[in-house]
């Protein structure tokens, strides 16, 4: 007895994320500043609050090399380091 379940003829359609998905860097185009934010976060026990030179300069290597949308650094957690104002905390 043959109990083949057939469900359809959809088919899955992938789409990508709305946003966090970018391209690899396959040349290493900003490797040193990769390995640069590594090394912090190894060196401060893996407390990112210490590093957050280390992946602003990261992020502005992708975003100038086009390995990621350009975005403000602002709307990604960098304004006390853009202009020196500390960021809100809170949620709004």
């Amino acid at each position: 007895m043959s109990t083949a379940m057939n469900f359809g003829t959809k088919s899955f359609q992938p789409r990508p994320p709305d946003k966090g998905s970018f391209p690899l860097d396959h040349f290493g185009e900003c490797k040193t500043f990769k390995e640069k934010f590594m090394k912090c976060l190894r060196d401060s026990n893996f407390e990112n609050a210490a590093c957050r030179s280390e992946s602003k300069a990261y992020l502005e290597c992708r975003m100038e090399r086009q390995l990621m949308a350009r975005q403000p650094l602002g709307k990604l957690g960098f304004r006390d380091l853009v202009d020196g104002q500390p960021e809100a905390k809170g949620g709004s």
